[in-house]
């Protein structure tokens, strides 16, 4: 049976597609096949008629399946805004639907894939369309974790290693938990090159703090020698895998 994994972090720019390839790599060295999703991605470039995402791109190119660009991230924008205020400035609107679809999609032409990994966009509860009529109960607010709750996917939370992360860790553990998905590890990030104050006591305070498996803790890789590549398979080798129960 193929697993499902979706990758969420405490905010934006903590490093979701970094860790994403990572694990992905992690998989690979282990000899699995994984195909991979960004379903929505912001902050694109238009290269002979379509819009690329670096991120998306990036991914794509660690996973070890036949896909397009277009199977990997499917919604693009060029504006590097939050997704519900560039479809508006599109004229456009997100579907839980049509993201439920690119990701049938995929299962469906990678049947014989181990995993399919799922990046997220910014944090957990990222809005795709908010109602803008609050006397229309119909139209109510969308989430990108709406997606998540429907396909049932296991989620992978990224720690952006920073001032505030012990609170952002804490409240969305407990959203993931709440919209009753399993939350099966967490991963240590620090995406910045500014080291965090009091790192290790940090560290010691999420372990105690979330009642899930630490599955890697990854330092700033500020080698300038090292390709981003180079940096992705390194950080690849910090990943406990033993947590994700793959052969």
């Amino acid at each position: 049976m193929m697993k499902k994994l979706f990758i969420t972090a405490t905010d934006t720019d903590a490093g979701k597609t970094f860790v994403a390839c990572a694990l992905t790599q992690a998989l690979i060295n282990v000899d699995k096949k994984v195909a991979v999703y960004k379903p929505i991605a912001a902050g694109c470039q238009l290269d002979k008629g379509i819009l690329i995402n670096e991120d998306a791109q990036l991914l794509s190119q660690f996973a070890n399946c036949d896909q397009s660009i277009r199977e990997v991230n499917p919604i693009a924008f060029v504006d590097p805004i939050a997704p519900h205020i560039a479809a508006k400035k599109a004229d456009r609107k997100i579907s839980i639907n049509d993201i439920n679809q690119g990701y049938q999609h995929i299962k469906a032409t990678n049947a014989g894939a181990d995993i399919i990994i799922t990046e997220g966009a910014g944090g957990w509860r990222l809005p795709l369309a908010i109602n803008q009529d609050s006397s229309n109960k119909n139209n109510k607010n969308i989430f990108l974790s709406d997606f998540v709750i429907d396909t049932k996917q296991e989620v992978i939370l990224i720690v952006n290693m920073k001032l505030g992360c012990l609170n952002h860790a804490l409240l969305s553990y407990q959203a993931i938990v709440a919209d009753g998905l399993n939350c099966i590890a967490w991963i240590a990030n620090s995406a910045s090159e500014q080291p965090m104050l009091n790192f290790d006591e940090n560290i010691a305070s999420l372990e105690q703090l979330l009642p899930t498996p630490k599955m890697a803790q990854l330092s700033f890789y500020d080698d300038t020698t090292l390709s981003l590549h180079d940096k992705i398979c390194a950080a690849a080798n910090e990943i406990d895998l033993t947590l994700l129960s793959v052969d």
